[in-house]
């Protein structure tokens, strides 16, 4: 169908690219049900090393759901994953990051896997009384440098059983190095596997790491599956 698309605008003089992308984010913010087709072949050698040494998890997941990608910015994680063929969700509020995405999935070869942008605020649809992941259902969720408390119900909710969280972001030790230091955006200690109380925890880390100095807090952990 999109191929189609692109021959209709391309008819027309219009960019299908930009097309193509407003497909994709009114798409996904309209259906659960809504499947989107690219094919991948993009690396990213910014991905964060704490995913990277990590992707072995990945490797032996079974992959039915695909990854969500959560307030992505450019993608540089979720890039990584579909570098390695892991199909990923990259969702975010910031339209001309996920517009930057875009042509490094369409730029794939043959073997790569299905994914999407997804265009979407969490925050204001938290703040209006809704669950912005109803009805999704993920095999791993990945967050990196950001936090936005009210989620993490439904971040828990959204991953399936025998599914993985990779969470890493600030917490409260990083005032002493700068920004961020607003609270509502630093983890307090051992707030993290709190929030995931139950699970099966694989990493976990909390202290300051270098390039660029800062304080952080990292965690891996399995949702355990049902009896």
């Amino acid at each position: 169908m999109l191929s189609y698309l692109a021959l209709f605008y391309a008819a027309l003089g219009v960019n299908s690219n930009r097309i193509r992308y407003a497909f994709y984010s009114s798409c996904l913010s309209q259906s659960n049900q809504c499947i989107i087709l690219l094919f991948m072949t993009h690396s990213n050698t910014n991905a964060s090393s704490f995913l990277v040494d990590h992707y072995d998890l990945f490797d032996n997941l079974q992959i039915g759901n695909g990854v969500l990608d959560l307030a992505c910015g450019k993608g540089r994680n979720g890039l990584f994953l579909v570098s390695h063929n892991v199909p990923v969700l990259f969702a975010d509020n910031n339209e001309a990051h996920l517009q930057s995405i875009v042509p490094a999935l369409e730029s794939a070869g043959p073997s790569s896997k299905k994914s999407a942008c997804w265009l979407i605020d969490f925050e204001a649809q938290v703040s209006e009384g809704r669950n912005p992941l109803i009805g999704k259902s993920f095999d791993a969720v990945i967050v990196f440098n950001y936090l936005h408390r009210p989620l993490f119900p439904f971040i828990r909710e959204a991953i399936r059983p025998g599914g993985l969280i990779v969470y890493e972001t600030f917490n409260v030790d990083q005032k002493r190095f700068g920004r961020p230091s607003n609270p509502d955006f630093l983890l307090q200690h051992d707030e993290l596997c709190q929030v995931f109380a139950g699970w099966e925890f694989i990493e976990s880390f909390e202290g300051e790491v270098s390039n660029p100095d800062r304080a952080i807090t990292r965690l891996i952990a399995r949702k355990q599956t049902k009896k």
